[in-house]
């Protein structure tokens, strides 16, 4: 048995300076995230090739639980913090609801988030009706500027798939001179796209710009 050891609880740090803990920490958390990948037949292969497009925000949800029985007090005086997160009455500066950090000991969820979704259960009440015990199951969602999305992606590395629409004048030799800084690379967007011909491209066509392997292929 370890002893000294000081019990973590849960906080959710909220961007006008405000920190909610929470009562009893949870004891499941789930975080989700969904990419989209596009995918295009190609003649005899048995997968379609598949290029990704985007990814959906990540989403973490956790049921909280409140109770203040003992105490015959309202459970809404530690309900209502985590409620007003999806609201704007009490961030009116803000003109929306406010972003969130969570954290948990060592267990630093670092991103900022929304709480998109909330359901409260009252599920033990006083002798007159007051709420004194409570489930809070809650949804948040992930965010993050475009300035953070623009320091954490480098979208002209050479290992990233994008697309590319073909310009009058261009050659696959240009476009890989463009994309990967060494025009005698353009095999592998021909090879991509399907291009027989690579000194014949059409204008307006969209394409496939893959990733360069770790070999430089």
């Amino acid at each position: 048995m370890v002893l000294g050891l000081m019990l973590e609880k849960l906080t959710i740090r909220v961007e006008d300076g405000k920190e909610i803990e929470v009562l009893f920490n949870p004891n499941q958390i789930t975080i989700q995230k969904r990419s989209s990948w596009r995918s295009a037949a190609v003649v005899q292969r048995d997968v379609p090739r598949s290029q990704f497009l985007y990814s959906e925000p990540s989403t973490l949800t956790m049921d909280l639980f409140f109770d203040t029985y003992e105490n015959r007090s309202d459970v809404r005086e530690h309900t209502e913090d985590i409620f007003h997160l999806t609201t704007v009455e009490e961030h009116g500066d803000l003109h929306r609801p406010p972003l969130c950090k969570l954290q948990w000991g060592y267990f630093d969820l670092r991103e900022d988030w929304i709480l998109q979704a909330l359901n409260q259960r009252f599920t033990l009440f006083l002798e007159d009706g007051t709420p004194a015990r409570a489930t809070l199951s809650c949804t948040f969602r992930q965010w993050r500027s475009d300035e953070t999305e623009a320091r954490l992606l480098n979208r002209q590395s050479p290992d990233v798939a994008k697309t590319r629409i073909v310009r009058r004048g261009d050659t696959l030799s240009a476009i890989a001179g463009e994309a990967y800084k060494n025009p005698g690379l353009w095999r592998p967007i021909a090879e991509a796209n399907g291009i027989d011909d690579p000194r014949n491209l059409t204008p307006g066509t969209v394409l496939s710009i893959p990733r360069l392997q770790s070999s430089g292929l």
